[in-house]
């Protein structure tokens, strides 16, 4: 299955849902990504023995232990231009999410929707009503795919909405320059901030020594850089008294213009809930291709 499907048939529906698609997942890359760090609320106190490295590593390990999340997100993408999004997702017992974001160099039209849930995802804004008929959302089955492909990012146009975005953070952790910076206070919560600049090959051999799971997921998530022509990133990391991130920002230069986003982190292993937009105001893109074909 393919999501990308812009070009395929001359539907002026699957035409726009493409192009919603694309932006949608973009700015999501950052969050992209759709792949860290938790929310605490005790004082930004770190081991004096603690080195910056080591303190990057212990708050990137503990990325795989969150069940759910809410994060706010800003910045800009090379394509997108600058883009704003709130959103919040389940990791267990199942995938589910929902991404609320803007592309502000967009105009009208730059804002939209995303919800993953019961394996289907729905992309949707004002912006498609005028394209589907007067519904407000396009549905994408993807009942075929299990939820490891799913929280893997292995659904086609799917894998920067569905995967936990604090998990990008522990990129950081490849770093060879890693440094503190100093203390804030971010979202009210006192951190340490860390900075260092890595290399997608350096991030790679870092991963030797982790689990093969662990390996896979975090590799996975570097193609999504490599498809934008970065190779270096300069990431800034804020982690909290209980050595979890609170608050990251990744800085690089791509092939279509400048990746710079930085990604807060709300709240975690909180119940979330999504539900499936009404069925009324939906376009199936399954039955819309049946119709065509027919």
């Amino acid at each position: 299955m393919n999501l990308s499907v812009r070009g395929s048939v001359r539907h002026p529906a699957i035409r726009h849902s493409g192009s919603v698609r694309h932006g949608a997942t973009g700015a999501a890359l950052a969050a992209l990504v759709l792949g860290g760090g938790a929310v605490g609320c005790s004082k930004g106190e770190e081991s004096p023995d603690m080195t910056p490295a080591a303190a990057v590593a212990k708050a990137a390990k503990k990325t795989e232990d969150i069940t759910s999340l809410s994060y706010r997100m800003s910045g800009r993408t090379p394509e997108e231009g600058r883009i704003t999004a709130e959103a919040q997702m389940r990791m267990k017992p199942d995938i589910a999410m929902s991404m609320k974001m803007k592309a502000l160099d967009q105009g009208a039209d730059g804002s939209a929707e995303i919800r993953l849930v019961d394996k289907a995802m729905y992309i949707g804004g004002a912006a498609a009503a005028k394209e589907l008929d007067g519904k407000r959302w396009m549905k994408f089955d993807m009942s075929t795919l299990g939820d490891d492909a799913l929280g893997g990012g292995a659904a086609p146009g799917a894998g920067a909405v569905d995967k936990n975005p604090a998990q990008e953070s522990a990129l950081l952790a490849g770093s060879k320059d890693v440094k503190k910076v100093g203390t804030e206070k971010v979202e009210g919560v006192e951190t340490t901030r860390y900075k260092g600049t890595v290399t997608l090959d350096e991030f790679r051999k870092s991963l030797k020594g982790e689990k093969k799971a662990t390996r896979e997921k975090r590799e996975k998530g570097l193609e999504q850089y490599e498809k934008m022509g970065l190779d270096t990133l300069t990431m800034d990391m804020w982690v909290d008294g209980e050595d979890h991130t609170k608050q990251f920002r990744m800085r690089g230069d791509a092939d279509k213009g400048k990746l710079d986003m930085t990604i807060t982190f709300l709240d975690v292993n909180k119940p979330v809930t999504v539900e499936a937009p009404p069925a009324k105001d939906v376009m199936d893109l399954a039955e819309m291709m049946g119709d065509l074909d027919s």
